[in-house]
C-alpha cells in the first residue's frame, strides 16, 4: 500500500503570477493567520536562506515566524515581502463609505490680561 506524502505548497510557487495569485486568493479570505502561512510558503519558495541574507533576519527565526498559530511584527512581514520583491497595495473596495466631515476647528489667538 502507498502512502501519500503531505502536500508542499511552496513546490507549486515557481512563478511570479503563480505566487501572485495565490497571495491574493488567501488575502481575499480576511484570515490572518492563513496569510502568514502563505507568506512563509512563499518564502520558503524564493529560499529561505536568501531572504534571511537579505533581511538579517535569522534563517529559524523565519521559519517560526511564518508558521500557524504566530504573529510576527509588521516590520518583519513587510522586510520579508520587500526581499521577495513583493509589497501591499491598499485600493478600495467598491463598497460605499462614508466619512463624516468634521467642523474645522477655529484658531482663536488669546487675549492678554492686564495684572
Amino acid at each position: 500500500m502507498k502512502t501519500a506524502t503531505p502536500l508542499d505548497i511552496s513546490e507549486l510557487l515557481n512563478s511570479e503570477e503563480k505566487i501572485s495569485a495565490y497571495l491574493s486568493a488567501v488575502i481575499e479570505d480576511n484570515d490572518l493567520e492563513l496569510l502568514l502561512q502563505a507568506i512563509g510558503y512563499v518564502a520558503k519558495a524564493y529560499g529561505i536562506a536568501q531572504i534571511s541574507k537579505d533581511t538579517g533576519l535569522g534563517r529559524e527565526s523565519l521559519y517560526k515566524a511564518f508558521t500557524a498559530k504566530t504573529y510576527p511584527r509588521f516590520d518583519t512581514v513587510i522586510r520579508v515581502l520587500s526581499a521577495m520583491n513583493l509589497s501591499f497595495q491598499i485600493k478600495p473596495n467598491n463598497q460605499p463609505i462614508h466619512i463624516e466631515k468634521k467642523p474645522a476647528r477655529r484658531i482663536v489667538a488669546k487675549s492678554k490680561v492686564a495684572a
